[in-house]
């Protein structure tokens, strides 16, 4: 079994990641932008170097190389919520990386004891806007485009479900503590993505990614239930794919 933590941490800063317009909860739909957060041609970024320094006070805190250089990249996908038609994030030369995280897990039923997760890499990115479901109709609010992101990856150090929810309990409380995050989850500041592998013995595993997990108890179930799915696909001598799921809050 192996699994990694993708953990994207909204950077408490008062305007976006390459405009001026305003990172606010609230407001009206589709108020809070500027024209670069519409893709509107011509208009070009402009970093805000607020978000670079809590993103480098965040890899220092996580114990990370930072990088002498780092580099924008374009991830191309094609939804409504992202007008430009691609995110601008960093993969080749991320920010910062190499880092490490020692948290506790404790449980029902078990003794307490020390983990130390790898981090991989700090990646500072652009989110998207939402795209809100209401019936047959579909509905696009921009508000949230744009604004600054640093996405954790783990190393795939994770042994249970318990370990990745103490991980992202301690490392959003220490993040709030020092004010890089506000760290309201049920406002999307945090937000996890799980990419989890189960394999038989001398075979690699193939990874399912379960996006978008935005409460600890989600989480604790989200990863479970894959790790139940994989194994009885491998039991009844099935090959588990290359996927990508969403939690179902529903059940």
């Amino acid at each position: 079994l192996k699994f990694r933590m993708l953990v994207h941490v909204q950077l408490n800063t008062k305007s976006k990641l390459f405009s001026r317009a305003p990172c606010a909860d609230e407001g009206a739909p589709n108020s809070q932008l500027a024209a670069f957060d519409m893709a509107t041609p011509g208009t070009l970024p402009v970093l805000n170097r607020a978000c670079v320094m809590h993103a480098l006070r965040m890899a220092t805190l996580l114990n990370c190389e930072i990088s002498p250089y780092f580099r924008f990249d374009r991830k191309h996908y094609f939804y409504a919520d992202m007008p430009a038609g691609y995110q601008i994030t960093q993969n080749e030369y991320p920010l910062a990386k190499n880092g490490r995280f020692i948290f506790h897990v404790y449980g029902k039923g078990i003794s307490p004891y020390s983990k130390e997760i790898g981090i991989k890499q700090l990646q500072l990115e652009q989110d998207s806007g939402k795209t809100i479901h209401c019936g047959s109709s579909s509905f696009i609010d921009l508000n949230r485009a744009g604004v600054p992101l640093v996405e954790v990856v783990s190393n795939p150090d994770f042994s249970t479900a318990l370990e990745a929810m103490c991980f992202v309990q301690q490392l959003r409380l220490l993040l709030m503590h020092h004010q890089i995050c506000k760290g309201e989850m049920h406002k999307g500041h945090l937000r996890v993505d799980a990419n989890i592998s189960l394999s038989r013995q001398g075979v690699p595993g193939v990874r399912t990614e379960v996006k978008n997990i935005n409460s600890f108890r989600h989480l604790h179930t989200a990863i479970n239930f894959e790790i139940d799915r994989q194994y009885g696909v491998i039991s009844s001598g099935g090959t588990v794919v290359n996927e990508t799921r969403m939690f179902d809050q529903q059940g």
